[in-house]
């Protein structure tokens, strides 16, 4: 068994990147910092942070992170059930960490995360990455639960469908015109500037390949790593995009933008991968998002 302000200290130079921060954040020194970590270093018989900037874990200091974090909810949830707004020794509750794809967050997830910090009165931080990433920040340990486009659980993880992400190519008509004038042709497809959200997203190279059935195309692209500067970038003619429905359903309706292809359309579905630990935070977290997607996306 180890000592939860070990564990404490681990979770926070983790979570927050250094040793003086996680002194900052649990109100002690820097030194009491590191005294802990090599305490518990030495009763692991291994090291578990990288002394680097950003501090970072290793292997193993993954999964004790990963136990950190399980612990803080669980405490979290002892604060809430005995009425305290505030963990042990005045700390206030440590953010809950979850991961979740830009598009999702553009979109649906914040009136969930809204309604979950006035249930709970606890605080999020968001890691942001491709939905068919997020899952490794689960499988890491470094979040408690991920919005996902894998099905099959992580791990020690429970998933809850959500729904499905829809996705229409789109363009501003000023730029179809110039691009497209014979239509969408295999040439023009080649030619014409994609919109790439960073090179990890492959959701156009698969439209091409799957909508429009043109194989071998290498695209030209404009890389914009933001959902809102995706849909800014195809408005002001940089890029034809595949763009979350709801972020450019207006758009189409007024004319500001046109699809590639009428009606074609590519989904993802996407998931809610949790820890298995029975926690009322997590519980109350899970019933916010999936009520939420229920609401937002489609079925």
């Amino acid at each position: 068994m180890h000592d939860n302000l070990q564990l404490a200290a681990l979770a926070a130079v983790l979570r927050e990147g250094s040793f003086e921060r996680a002194a900052d954040v649990l109100h002690v020194t820097p030194s009491a910092i590191s005294q802990r970590i090599k305490q518990l270093e030495d009763s692991v018989g291994s090291v578990l942070v990288l002394r680097a900037k950003p501090c970072t874990a290793t292997r193993i200091g993954q999964r004790y992170y990963r136990h950190a974090l399980q612990v803080e909810l669980l405490e979290s949830d002892l604060a809430e059930e005995v009425a305290r707004p505030a963990t042990a020794k005045g700390r206030a509750a440590p953010p809950v960490a979850i991961a979740v794809n830009d598009d999702s967050l553009a979109t649906w997830v914040l009136p969930a995360l809204a309604a979950f910090a006035k249930e709970t009165g606890l605080c999020v931080k968001l890691e942001v990455d491709d939905e068919a990433y997020t899952a490794e920040w689960l499988r890491t340990g470094r979040v408690l639960g991920a919005i996902t486009a894998e099905a099959t659980p992580v791990q020690g993880c429970r998933v809850e469908p959500l729904g499905t992400m829809r996705y229409r190519a789109t363009a501003s008509p000023a730029y179809v015109r110039r691009w497209f004038p014979k239509g969408v042709t295999k040439e023009a497809i080649r030619d014409a500037p994609a919109l790439f959200y960073d090179r990890r997203d492959a959701l156009e190279t698969r439209f091409v390949r799957q909508v429009l059935g043109f194989r071998n195309v290498p695209l030209a692209a404009n890389w914009i790593p933001s959902s809102a500067a995706f849909v800014d970038a195809a408005l002001l003619g940089l890029g034809w995009g595949l763009n979350a429905e709801p972020l450019v359903r207006d758009h189409l309706r007024r004319g500001r933008l046109v699809e590639l292809v009428l009606g074609k359309t590519m989904s993802v579905e996407l998931f809610w991968q949790h820890w298995r630990i029975e926690s009322a935070t997590l519980a109350t977290l899970t019933r916010c998002l999936t009520r939420q997607a229920a609401s937002a996306l489609a079925s």
